[in-house]
């Protein structure tokens, strides 16, 4: 087995999931200047909400970060997902007055799941719920595919854009329940304040989001 880790090693190098330098051996995803030198938040990057409680993040969004993130939803680099949700879960598990009964995400549009192949926030939700020590719970569906949030421009527009596009998938999961929302990426926070609204509307007794970068 080590022997095929060496030849694979050789024919595939790995390489850092944010700025793409060959690593020494499999199973490293950083490299030493990434893990030191990457646009962290402070204070877990958190951010208070209307509807939701607070928002953790744990990086910005910006540079390596960005470009690291844009491979990932957009050009099926799914592999990254495992070191994103160990930024993560370190991120949620540090901070300490997190509480929550079930981990959920902010799900994407049928449609363009099929298009994309698979949903990302999901995947970052399984990926920081395993390192946490738990499972995710389906909690919301978006049957409407409305137009993508990062092209439009202000909170105001991206709030209308967004409206009405969530729905709950069964208000006895939810019910008295606080929920932890998980996305990729958190900006005017528009997306996130729909889905706790509505999570809230249906019985949930409270909401708290974690994101794996934002913006500055």
């Amino acid at each position: 087995m080590k022997f095929l880790t060496f030849i694979l090693d050789l024919l595939f190098p790995p390489k850092c999931v944010f700025c793409g330098k060959v690593l020494n051996k499999s199973g490293d995803d950083l490299c030493d200047n990434c893990t030191e030198m990457l646009p962290y938040t402070a204070n877990f990057g958190r951010q208070d909400g209307e509807n939701f409680d607070f928002c953790l993040t744990p990086l910005y969004y910006k540079d390596e970060v960005r470009h690291s993130i844009l491979r990932y939803k957009f050009r099926g680099a799914t592999q990254y997902v495992d070191i994103y949700g160990e930024i993560l879960a370190d991120c949620i598990h540090a901070c300490p007055d997190v509480e929550y009964d079930l981990i959920s995400w902010v799900p994407l549009n049928e449609k363009r799941k099929r298009k994309r192949g698979y949903d990302q926030a999901k995947l970052l939700a399984q990926a920081t719920a395993l390192k946490l020590g738990e499972e995710i719970t389906e909690t919301l569906n978006k049957p409407h595919n409305v137009k993508a949030q990062s092209e439009l421009g202000d909170r105001t527009e991206r709030s209308a854009n967004i409206s009405g596009a969530f729905v709950v998938t069964d208000t006895e999961i939810i019910k008295d329940k606080r929920i932890l929302l998980i996305d990729d990426i958190i900006t005017t926070c528009s997306t996130l304040e729909e889905c706790a609204k509505v999570l809230l509307s249906a019985g949930a007794k409270s909401v708290l989001c974690a994101t794996l970068a934002r913006g500055e």
